[in-house]
């Protein structure tokens, strides 16, 4: 897929499967109307596109793709209720080597967002999770002769998924870097956490089996697992995240057991030293408390107003904002109120534009998908999508992504008033 405007990151043509809440349902239905409606609505962005003037077309297209991604959206959320249970009977193995294509996508599209969710925690990045389970999917394809069923399908394509992430990682050195000087110098002694500019957000699934994974889907222990070499990660996640014995750890990675063993008990600690000193453990409550979804609630509407006062009391003195694959980082709560007066003035040489923000969940944390209307226009553009840490009821720490995932929370790339 080709960059957006330069900028690291894909623009997404299509919904991930991934966008199963029902607040997202429930807010997709109000905004796009009926599906006859939003195919109608494409029909007509279709036939308004103009290839012949480069600038006018690629605007066309990047509105096409928010409405087709609703559409997958709604239509992922429509095949869920008629695909086919796993097949967990002993004939699993016969059914693999001898389905044609179609009845093999039914045999493995009940696993794709797990899959999914294993890759993204083993690369950090969403757009490459997507790209990894599609190509653990036509792996599996191409050599579904030689499942023998010696161990379930579901483990078969674990394996092929890890050994596929495994792959890119070699290819791909992804090592946490350091920040440089914030424009605006730090209060509070605030240090930046490492700088991962591969980092993206991942859509929260259904609320009610958001809980088994959100806890190691967070942002925070999602960076500290980036410090782990590449095997030492895959064994901690098949171990201590899907609860894999020894054994079976050891036959997806080619593994033997003590090497499971050692490699397993080498990334404990490391995981831990890259953890916070509140969050040693996995276990947390995964479902947004009244206290959280206020708070929520006040930061959107400090954000609408240009309240920086209102602003300033819903964060940590020792609040972060980092804001991959950009290297810019503030550190404390009086630097990013300083921050936010010079964009929130309309007279200040930095004021950036009116915002409107809707809410979102990502990575089981608390989000807000922000769009900008710039001096001059009438649209509100998607410009940042913010995932919140909060603690204690106050916001410790922000991380702004860059948009064009949009699509994939279900939220539209643009909005009006």
């Amino acid at each position: 897929m080709p960059t957006s405007g330069g900028r690291p990151g894909r623009a997404s043509l299509y919904c991930s499967p991934a966008c199963r809440q029902k607040a997202y349902r429930t807010r997709q239905t109000r905004d796009s109307g009926t599906v006859h409606d939003l195919i109608s609505d494409i029909e007509r962005q279709v036939k308004a596109l103009t290839p012949e003037h480069p600038e006018p077309f690629y605007s066309g297209v990047k509105t096409l793709s928010s409405s087709v991604g609703r559409l997958h959206h709604l239509a992922r959320e429509a095949i869920r209720f008629v695909t086919r249970a796993p097949v967990t009977n002993p004939d699993e193995a016969e059914a693999a080597r001898t389905s044609d294509e179609w009845s093999f996508a039914a045999l493995v599209e009940p696993y794709r967002r797990e899959l999914q969710v294993h890759c993204y925690r083993m690369v950090g990045s969403y757009d490459d999770s997507e790209d990894l389970v599609q190509d653990t999917l036509l792996k599996a394809w191409r050599n579904r002769t030689t499942f023998e069923g010696r161990s379930t399908l579901r483990a078969w394509l674990y394996k092929i998924a890890t050994n596929t992430a495994l792959d890119f990682l070699r290819r791909n050195d992804r090592r946490p870097q350091q920040y440089g000087p914030s424009p605006i110098p730090p209060t509070n002694d605030v240090t930046p956490s490492p700088f991962l500019p591969w980092l993206q957000p991942f859509p929260d699934e259904d609320p009610e089996t958001a809980a088994e994974t959100s806890e190691t889907l967070e942002l925070i222990v999602l960076a500290a697992i980036q410090h782990l070499p590449p095997r030492q990660r895959a064994t901690l996640i098949l171990r201590d995240v899907l609860g894999w014995p020894a054994a079976d750890t050891a036959t997806a990675l080619d593994m033997t057991v003590a090497s499971v063993n050692s490699a397993l008990q080498r990334a404990r600690p490391t995981l831990r030293a890259h953890l916070p000193a509140s969050r040693q453990e996995w276990s947390r409550d995964t479902n947004p408390s009244e206290t959280e979804r206020a708070l929520l609630d006040r930061y959107m509407k400090a954000a609408t107003d240009g309240d920086t006062t209102a602003m300033a009391a819903m964060l940590r003195e020792d609040v972060r904002i980092t804001m991959p694959p950009n290297p810019l980082w503030f550190g404390g709560r009086d630097a990013i109120v300083t921050m936010l007066k010079q964009t929130f003035d309309p007279s200040s040489p930095h004021y950036f534009g009116r915002w409107k923000h809707l809410p979102t969940r990502a990575n089981g944390q608390p989000a807000v998908g922000g769009y900008v209307q710039r001096p001059g226009t009438r649209v509100y553009r998607a410009q940042v999508m913010d995932v919140l840490r909060v603690e204690d009821g106050l916001i410790a720490e922000i991380t702004s992504f860059e948009p064009h995932l949009f699509p994939a929370f279900g939220l539209p790339l643009t909005v009006t008033d």
